[in-house]
């Protein structure tokens, strides 16, 4: 859910299938009918749908929860509904949607049931309709159900009279993959409540669904590259993604939950992803031990309420395959129990020689509403991928890579690596009250990677620039978590001060067991590959495991000081023990950390935030210094200030920012002291962001960012200070737009374009190398009919030789040339 002030917003655009929640009091309410209402008929030929909608019917039927109230509409219509409270009476501006009802031009239900007095739906003018909701004393609770195609309200009594600073309207919706936005204003990261981004002291952007479809992406650096400062760091041999946002690596979640390498072995996918939202800057004050660089986390899809099936399939270049299916509704006649079912299947050659790759992706979830205040929903995944470990090319001694085909593989491909994954989840979500709520999520996950082989590959550095030692490794590894997060959220006033305080809590523990083994293979010509291996001994096997088991508690105070000055204060607590052995020696860390954040918000119109904020991260250090002291933490320290706009009338959001980052208490060579380490070494990134998302006219949508970022070595025993960071381009931008024809006999076709540069970046911390820096060109077609829709995208359309990033100087990986995939999906 979603909790968006409409003071913040010139027009609420909600379609029948955006998901988000808004609470509003009549104060504000008052102050945006006083400054709006008057406008909303002079915008109404500006807003984002400027095709009208005909609205042929209008029904009002008794639920077991109150009454609900159906606009019937062609299928995949796009509804802008405008909510506000007038005394006891709920007001909904429909400003692109016409009555035409064959009994004429207004609907009536008068007494409807016993809390609401008349339901009134009439002609505002030729392109707007107005529904009035009046209850006996207060406004009622409107729900918007998730459709297809009509709007549907269910609407349910308030309980009690509220004085003026209490009223609320709460409204739901559900975004699906018709919703055709670029611009999500709430996110639930930044601060665990559902808070708009507008009102948050830190750089948030968002990838929407519609984004993904319109540019065809098949994994998650191809949606991350339309934000500033985000890059790839590496693929651990093309079996997963890591990113780096700011010069530091980035944790990766889902739907809050921590995934690193112990619950996902291998890349994220796609199909069941409802949006990917980007924290950036120090996020230890929610979510304990990360890098000072930010998070991303992954939003699942969740159940709708009404029917809605979607299926598609994909075809491109490299013998490229995947069917996906996507179907939701609910089970129950009173809609208390709905599923959604997400299932996919990958079958792929590459652009790299004799590499195929298999996955499939289950998904199902259901969720149980108990009663209106208490929601119980289940959610599993099982993932099964198939591929070989692929570490890319090398680097020759003049420090170039050499001109080689980019798809040679310096290996063996037949030998593939297996990756299992499966996730519980369970979401226990209760209403108390309006003003206090509970989130409590348990969640169990369990990763296999191993199969038939490893991995056969370089294993060190050539001699003569062009014989390569190679090595194969065989073993098998076992991960398991528990995470148990509680999350308790309060409203309150302190006089004429608001409060959304957070009280959370959350315990985990991640344990794994490993076994591999190692031998020689021989060497490889990389100029001219022969593939057959001579094999040496195996070495004595290597066995271990572990146990990581961390426990926070944290508290955070949203605090409304003015209708237009925010403030934010928080802080966790964290305590964090590993434990294992290897090879039967035994070995144990511990640490704990508190990690703050303060950061402020400042208004001088609805439509611009001024914001700054300071927060700071930890990430565990292992090992002991020569005295056999344990390591503190790493910490993290940033500060970062900025201004996000609302531009044409909220169509369009923009965030610039300004920031400095600190890594310090790094890892370096002791200089006195041989084979130990200390902790003197630190860390530096400095940059500037801007990104753009929206629609700029009707039809006509933008994503677009720009980051300089200036990461380099402040102070280290082993390599220069001033070094850049490995893997950190000095600047990256991007733009991508599409525009659909709107009227006339070829609506619904639109073109897209987009350009991707990423800057020259250095391949190791010693800076002896860069990777070169390389522009993407992409381009897309679609055409879209109701429940129909076909694309075709363009990859990398002039067939650019790139590389993603490096690992060392015998891991650098290409990027795809020129590819072309075709898709067709049809839903109902």
């Amino acid at each position: 859910m979603k909790i968006v002030s409409i003071r913040l917003l010139s027009i609420l655009s909600l379609s029948t299938s955006l998901m988000m929640v808004l609470f509003l009091s009549p104060l504000r309410a008052q102050e945006k009918i006083t400054q709006n209402q008057g406008d909303n008929l002079a915008r109404s030929n500006t807003l984002i749908a400027q095709n009208v909608i005909s609205v042929t019917g209008v029904s009002v039927n008794q639920t077991p929860e109150g009454l609900e109230v159906i606009l019937e509409t062609p299928s995949n219509s796009n509804l802008q509904p405008l909510i506000y409270p007038q005394e006891n009476t709920l007001i909904i501006d429909i400003l692109d949607a016409v009555l035409t009802l064959p009994e004429g031009e207004e609907f009536k239900a008068e007494n409807p049931t016993d809390d609401i007095t008349e339901v009134k739906v009439t002609k505002l003018d030729d392109n707007s309709t107005r529904i009035t909701i009046t209850g006996k004393t207060n406004p009622p609770i409107a729900q918007i159900v998730p459709s297809q195609s009509n709007l549907i309200l269910s609407l349910t009594p308030s309980d009690a009279p509220k004085s003026e600073e209490e009223s609320e309207i709460e409204i739901v919706a559900t975004q699906t993959e018709q919703e055709n936005n670029y611009v999500v204003p709430n996110v639930t990261t930044a601060t665990r409540t559902d808070t708009p981004i507008m009102d948050i002291p830190q750089s948030v952007q968002v990838i929407p669904q519609q984004v993904i479809r319109d540019q065809g992406a098949i994994n998650v650096r191809e949606a991350l590259r339309n934000i500033s400062g985000v890059t790839l760091s590496n693929t651990s041999g093309n079996r997963g993604e890591s990113f780096i946002i700011r010069g530091f690596n980035a944790a990766q979640f889902t739907n809050g939950l921590r995934d690193d390498f112990y619950s996902s072995r291998t890349r994220t996918d796609l199909a069941n992803i409802e949006r990917i939202e980007v924290v950036k800057g120090p996020a230890s004050v929610l979510f304990g031990q990360a890098e000072p660089s930010g998070i991303i986390n992954f939003v699942t899809k969740q159940p709708l309420l009404e029917p809605y099936y979607d299926f598609s399939f994909t075809v491109g270049s490299y013998d490229f395959y995947r069917p996906t299916v996507d179907i939701s509704g609910p089970l129950t006649e009173d809609k208390s129990v709905s599923y959604r079912l997400n299932i996919a299947y990958e079958n792929a050659g590459s652009f790299r020689d004799r590499v195929y790759t298999e996955r499939i992706l289950v998904a199902p979830t259901i969720a149980w509403q108990i009663t209106p205040d208490t929601k119980l929903s289940y959610e599993y995944t099982y993932l099964y991928d198939q591929r070989p470990i692929d570490r890319g090319l090398v680097v020759l001694s003049d420090n170039q890579i050499p001109n080689i085909p980019i798809g040679r593989y310096l290996g063996d491909p037949e030998i593939q690596e297996q990756f299992t994954e499966q996730r519980s989840t369970l979401y226990f979500d209760h209403k108390f009250n309006p003003n206090l709520s509970l989130r409590s999520i348990f969640r169990y996950t369990y990763a296999n990677e191993g199969g038939p082989g490893c991995t056969l590959e370089i294993f060190g550095d050539s001699e003569d620039d062009r014989n390569f030692p190679l090595g194969e490794c065989i073993g098998n590894q076992d991960y398991e978590t528990w995470t148990w997060q509680n999350d308790l959220i309060g409203k309150f006033n302190t006089g004429s001060v608001k409060h959304t305080l957070l009280f959370g809590t959350e315990y985990s523990r991640q344990s794994n067991f490993y076994e591999g083994a190692f031998r020689s293979a021989g060497t490889i010509d990389i100029f001219n590959p022969s593939y057959d291996f001579i094999f040496g001994e195996f070495d004595p096997p290597g066995i271990g495991n572990n146990q990581v088991t961390n426990f926070g508690i944290y508290l955070q105070d949203q605090i409304n000081l003015l209708e237009n000055l925010i403030l934010v204060l928080g802080g966790r607590f964290d305590t964090y023990e590993d434990k294992g052995q290897f090879n039967g020696v035994p070995y144990v860390t511990n640490a704990d950390a508190f990690s703050p954040r303060v950061g402020l918000v400042y208004q001088p119109i609805p439509e611009v935030s001024l914001y700054a904020s300071f927060s700071q991260s930890f990430t565990p250090s292992f090992g002991t210094n020569v005295n056999g002291d344990p390591f503190k933490p790493l910490r993290g320290t940033g500060y970062e200030i900025g201004v996000k706009g609302e531009l044409l009338d909220g169509r369009l959001l923009s965030n610039f920012a300004l920031y400095d980052t600190t890594l310090s208490n790094i890892l370096t060579e002791d200089p006195d002291n041989p084979g130990f380490s200390i902790q003197v070494g630190s860390q530096r990134s400095q940059g500037i962001e801007l990104d753009v998302a929206g629609e700029i006219l009707p039809g006509w949508k933008i994503i677009a960012s720009y980051g300089l970022t200036n990461a380099e070595i402040a102070e280290d025993n082993t390599f220069p200070s001033g070094n850049r960071l490995n893997n950190v381009p000095t600047n990256t931008a991007s733009l991508w737009t599409t525009y659909t024809i709107q009227k006339g006999d070829l609506q619904g076709l639109g073109f897209g374009t987009g350009i991707f540069y990423v800057s020259n970046r250095a391949g190791d911390l010693e800076n002896s190398f860069y990777v070169p820096s390389y522009i993407l060109v992409d381009a897309a077609i679609y055409y879209q009919k109701e429940r129909f829709r076909a694309a075709l995208n363009f990859k990398n359309l002039f067939n650019t030789r790139y590389f993603d990033g490096s690992q060392s100087r015998t891991i650098v990986q290409p990027g795809s040339p020129f590819t072309i995939l075709g898709s067709f999906s049809i839903n109902f």
